[in-house]
């Protein structure tokens, strides 16, 4: 993903940040196939969700930027991570609709193979992942910050330093670091 903002997009952002609710769909359609993109990263990696369309995750995150979000953007790097964010939530509330009506019924797999094998390529529940996660974040908001933009928002670890304002150094540390703990508590050892 290449971080390049412009002035077009940074000025429907500022619009936006300021509550020009009109801004929000001057913005999308700039950065429509990097969202596409996103999304098609996370149902590649939610096999569960098979039946959900990377238009269908793209437009759902929309009406939750639309619906829910307020605040200012850094950048364009900073909407798409939240962008990012945002469809992890829709996958996970997607996946625990699902197992509602089927009554715990067939627990559903997703490989984390682009993790460099967090699980050494074993199946990892998405509940579980996102419960891992939500657990790292409480314990180190950084290193949870690095994970679901390396893992969900499909960042590099330069990009990933870019948004966090940290250095590249670091944020390879913490992901060594995350990568570990997430391993041990997904695999059980913890």
């Amino acid at each position: 993903m290449a971080i390049t903002d412009s002035p077009e997009i940074d000025a429907l952002l500022a619009k936006w940040g300021e509550g020009d609710r009109d801004a929000l769909r001057g913005l999308i359609p700039l950065l429509y196939n990097e969202l596409r993109r996103v999304a098609c990263q996370q149902l590649r990696r939610a096999p569960s969700a098979r039946t959900l369309q990377t238009t269908a995750l793209v437009h759902e995150a929309y009406l939750r930027l639309h619906q829910q979000f307020r605040g200012q953007f850094q950048n364009k790097s900073h909407f798409i991570a939240i962008c990012a964010l945002l469809m992890r939530q829709i996958l996970v509330s997607y996946e625990r609709d699902k197992r509602a009506a089927k009554r715990g019924g067939g627990l559903n797999k997703c490989t984390l193979e682009d993790v460099h094998a967090v699980m050494k390529g074993q199946p990892v529940d998405l509940l579980d992942l996102d419960r891992a996660l939500t657990e790292l974040s409480r314990l180190d908001s950084e290193q949870g910050r690095i994970v679901e933009l390396r893992f969900f928002g499909g960042f590099s670890i330069e990009e990933t330093a870019e948004v966090l304002g940290i250095s590249p150094a670091t944020v390879k540390r913490h992901w060594s670091t995350a990568r570990i703990w997430l391993y041990r508590q997904l695999s059980g050892e913890a």
